[in-house]
């Protein structure tokens, strides 16, 4: 069920221990062929086929698009909001949520520079409403073993404007993809400890801005590897997870 297409009769209507999903999400670049709404498109994407195959189980909210991409900045078309405008954008969202009785709650992350700010306003909503549950859910993270399964770049391959983001894009708006674009593998040294991509984390974090990060091409990872097949099998996983995860929330 989608909040933005009910009426205020048929919200008041649904159960209230119906789990509500709000999309975070990110508009900045992804290189230079992808989008730049790349990652609100992937978020909404899982959550479609997870309404979807939810149905009444399910309500989810119109999505926060424009969230923190500071580290983004140095590249034309990013937009950003500072964290303290986040968190108290998205708390008060949360608030009205919990104002109208529902007390089962999920981030549903599609952004990695919402991750850390993600778990502060799950933090502070949690405080502020002991009666409520609520959880943050970032999708390459929900699914990791299983995504591991799925990449051929190997360690360092899934990363930004990547394997898995460029496959998810081919499925999920082919005509979005600039094909011809579509760069090789980054290369960009750093510590061993600071290395990392979606599926395993680093032993320590350094900052780096993105421009810093991608050695100025805005990527980070492989895309050359991508596919819509592999959009699908990547779909398959994490909407597989994260309904499951959903379904667990609700009992």
């Amino acid at each position: 069920m989608k909040w933005q297409g009910m009426t205020s009769a048929e919200i008041a209507a649904v159960d209230r221990k119906t789990p509500v999903v709000l999309g975070i999400a990110a508009i900045e670049q992804h290189g230079p062929h992808l989008p730049v709404n790349t990652d609100a498109v992937i978020g909404q994407h899982f959550l479609e086929a997870v309404d979807a195959r939810l149905g009444p189980d399910v309500l989810i909210l119109p999505p926060v698009q424009v969230c923190c991409s500071e580290h983004h900045m140095d590249f034309v078309g990013t937009l950003t909001v500072r964290h303290e405008t986040l968190i108290a954008y998205v708390g008060d969202i949360l608030d009205s949520v919990a104002a109208h009785g529902f007390r089962t709650m999920m981030l549903f992350n599609s952004h990695g520079g919402n991750q850390a700010i993600g778990q502060v306003i799950l933090e502070r909503f949690g405080a502020r409403h002991p009666d409520c549950r609520i959880a943050l859910l970032t999708w390459w993270r929900a699914a990791g073993p299983e995504l591991a399964a799925i990449t051929e770049s190997g360690f360092g391959g899934v990363g930004h404007a990547c394997e898995f983001e460029t496959s998810l894009i081919m499925l999920a708006q082919p005509d979005a993809v600039r094909k011809d674009r579509i760069p090789g593998r980054s290369k960009v040294p750093t510590f061993e400890w600071a290395q990392f991509d979606m599926l395993v984390g680093a032993r320590g974090s350094l900052y780096r801005g993105m421009k810093e990060q991608s050695g100025g091409t805005g990527v980070v990872g492989d895309p050359s590897f991508a596919s819509a097949e592999k959009g699908e099998r990547i779909t398959a996983t994490v909407v597989d997870t994260t309904a499951g995860i959903i379904r667990s929330l609700r009992q």
